[in-house]
């Protein structure tokens, strides 16, 4: 019996897994960049990122006291900024449905959470809060390109 309940939890564990999608620190740089994020704050954007959902775009965390979820990479919360599927009441301020928000396409995560920083602030991200005000992420490397010479 031991054994079913051992290979039940692993087989739970790894659907986890899958559907987690990792996005990495300099790929996610240049996407904020490229869609309108200053460069001077991406230092600030990949150390909220880490702290909300440590770079799952598929992050979802329904343990919110007041009953709201927070969803992806930036961990929108639904009670405000959109839309939840099951019918729960939201200002839906972003204006899209919360699943936009654990899509593969995270452009809907960049311009929700530009939405969210032009309302609120950075303090609007308890994470940013609590671990953003001193050392942050570098992005620079992100941004060079390598080039070989022969000769």
């Amino acid at each position: 019996m031991p054994q079913m309940l051992l290979l039940s939890l692993l087989i739970v564990l790894s659907a986890t897994q899958i559907r987690a999608r990792q996005v990495g620190k300099c790929s996610l740089a240049r996407q904020l960049f490229r869609y309108g994020v200053p460069y001077g704050e991406l230092s600030d954007w990949l150390c909220l990122v880490e702290g909300e959902s440590s770079f799952n775009s598929k992050a979802i965390n329904p343990s919110n006291v007041d009953g709201s979820v927070d969803w992806g990479l930036f961990q929108i919360n639904d009670r405000y900024w959109c839309k939840p599927a099951d019918g729960r009441p939201s200002t839906d301020l972003c204006r899209l449905p919360c699943r936009l928000l654990i899509s593969d396409d995270i452009r809907y995560s960049i311009a929700c959470a530009k939405y969210v920083r032009q309302q609120q602030g950075f303090s609007a991200w308890v994470a940013w809060n609590n671990r953003c005000q001193g050392v942050k992420p570098r992005v620079g490397h992100c941004f060079r390109r390598k080039h070989r010479f022969f000769g």
